[in-house]
């Protein structure tokens, strides 16, 4: 359920200030972000947007995880990608949503009106920079999910997965052995990287019979080995030619 918060945490206290949309501003610029946000909360498997939805709002994640969905004619769906902490849902500009947006765990947004954050963006150099910063780095992302879709293999996709989660958890802590919450089911991540269910629970298995991690539970895992994942996940690290 949508839960619009009132009282909400300070620009200056927020955990992802330094990543989010406003990690640029000045003082005159989070003061003005300040004046016009608002916080929406949802619980796991709430839809936060459909698509097609009128985008009244845009948000930063500010904790939490959700899910970019596109669903085809027939009923077939196909995750997208992920929204983690700090990332941007919506596009100035754009009217409509393209994708379903789904919370698979507790998510919390810091909101802003469309229309107004539109014209922030004209008003503001530092958040339009940002915005184009951001963009990019979903470009990107969206590069190496096609390599990790067309040619990794399933333990290759599982350990980028992985590595994925445990870095964007080292944002806030450099101890990457703590507890990483996995924010999604076995299902979920299934979906997400185009395997089997029983593929991931068993890549899962092999990673932890290997040493490379471990878990203290089904939502929460340990990565004890950062340099092994990181081989496991077949990336090049330095760009050079692989003999």
């Amino acid at each position: 359920m949508n839960v619009i918060l009132k009282s909400h945490i300070k620009c200056n206290q927020c955990p992802i200030r330094h990543r989010a949309i406003c990690s640029r501003c000045d003082e005159d610029e989070m003061a003005m972000l300040e004046s016009m946000k608002s916080y929406r909360t949802y619980a796991s498997g709430d839809v936060i947007l459909w698509r097609g939805e009128p985008l009244e709002f845009v948000a930063s994640v500010v904790s939490g995880v959700a899910t970019l969905t596109k669903t085809m004619e027939d009923g077939r769906t196909q995750m997208v990608g992920l929204m983690l902490p700090s990332a941007f849902i919506g596009r100035p500009g754009r009217k409509v949503i393209d994708f379903d947006v789904t919370a698979t765990d507790d998510v919390t947004l810091c909101c802003f009106d469309r229309v107004k954050f539109e014209k922030l963006i004209d008003d503001t150099p530092h958040v339009a920079q940002r915005l184009m910063e951001l963009a990019l780095d979903e470009l990107d992302a969206a590069r190496d999910w096609m390599v990790l879709l067309g040619r990794k293999t399933a333990r290759e996709k599982i350990a980028t997965f992985i590595e994925l989660l445990s870095r964007h958890s080292s944002m806030n802590n450099d101890d990457h052995t703590k507890n990483i919450d996995l924010h999604m089911t076995r299902d979920q991540i299934s979906d997400y990287l185009g395997l089997t269910l029983e593929t991931v629970s068993r890549q899962f298995t092999a990673l932890k019979k290997d040493g490379i991690i471990d878990f203290s539970d089904r939502r929460h895992f340990v990565v004890k080995d950062l340099a092994a994942l990181h081989d496991e996940t077949g990336d090049d690290a330095d760009g050079g030619i692989v003999a």
